[in-house]
């Protein structure tokens, strides 16, 4: 009697995201090393100057593609509130395109365009090392650590740096677009308080867990 073979295991549709979103999440980390390694090698060789022509580039890119995360929260392949994502994911969006595209010459040799960057990219690749490593039940805890208080820095500097190249543009650009830059530069207050108390609410919840989780294993010790 010949023998069955062994059933292949069908993927189930969580099965596929997690391995798409491991793609992603893995793909995103490196875009954004590689635009962290470019600022900080060129910034003691030659100066803010030269950044934007060896990142401007790739930043635009890498943060357009960050589109299809508005995308994930719409169909619920993450948890992440879709205000909140979208609200991130189009001021980078605005800076990137209708900023610092737009006026290279106001922006782009700003040292607040490389602050900007380091803050992004550093921020970038500890979250989306996060991802992956969450979505593979590996994340160690100074990652996590990493994950949710480095924003306490990183995000001020980033804001700063952004508002400083909306004003760059604003000044650069004339009559009536500067009243529009101005008129950008006042929605960075209540959209910056959001997005930070964000982090700050879920940098809470995320660690209570872990702390929990610890006092549970002890227990069964």
């Amino acid at each position: 009697m010949a023998q069955e073979r062994p059933k292949t295991p069908r993927l189930t549709r969580s099965d596929v995201v997690k391995e798409y979103l491991t793609a992603y999440n893995s793909v995103c980390a490196l875009l954004w090393l590689s635009i962290f390694g470019r600022v900080v090698l060129l910034i003691p060789i030659t100066g803010v100057e030269s950044v934007y022509q060896a990142a401007g580039d790739i930043t635009k890119w890498t943060q357009t593609v960050a589109i299809l995360e508005i995308l994930h929260s719409t169909f619920g392949l993450v948890r992440s509130p879709l205000l909140t994502t979208a609200l991130q994911v189009s001021s980078r969006l605005l800076i990137v395109w209708a900023v610092v595209d737009r006026f290279p010459a106001a922006t782009s040799t700003s040292p607040f365009y490389s602050s900007m960057l380091v803050a992004w990219s550093a921020t970038e690749i500890v979250r989306y090392s996060y991802f992956v490593l969450n979505l593979r039940g590996l994340a160690p805890e100074y990652v996590t650590w990493l994950r949710y208080n480095m924003f306490y820095v990183l995000y001020p500097v980033g804001i700063l740096s952004e508002a400083m190249l909306v004003g760059k543009a604003s000044e650069a650009a004339g009559e009536p677009w500067r009243w529009v830059g101005w008129g950008i530069l006042g929605l960075y207050v209540p959209g910056s308080y959001v997005l930070y108390t964000y982090m700050i609410a879920q940098r809470r919840k995320v660690l209570k867990g872990k702390q929990a989780e610890r006092r549970s294993r002890a227990a069964t010790q």
